[in-house]
């Protein structure tokens, strides 16, 4: 059985952002990224993991844009970007 996008994503954020302390399973699927009741991550996390998203899944997600803001807001719903974006490249 492979990985779902959400274990995937969970492993990318811990690996990519060198979360000590932190292990995947940890993440919760709909808990902030950014805020202190979630990860606390800040914007230069959010570049790393963007970079570390497009290497591992080829999608991108660039810009400062309220758009992507909300994208970054949870696993759940980065996950459910990148099946889009895999999606309309098939």
């Amino acid at each position: 059985m492979t990985d779902n996008v959400e274990n995937q994503l969970k492993s990318l954020i811990v690996e990519s952002l060198n979360l000590e302390g932190v292990q995947p399973e940890d993440i919760e699927d709909e808990a902030p990224l950014f805020s202190e009741e979630g990860l606390g991550l800040d914007s230069i996390d959010a570049l790393e993991l963007g970079m570390a998203i497009k290497k591992k899944f080829g999608v991108a997600i660039g810009g400062e844009t309220e758009e992507n803001r909300s994208r970054f807001r949870s696993v759940s719903t980065l996950a459910d970007y990148i099946r889009s974006q895999q999606s309309l490249k098939r």
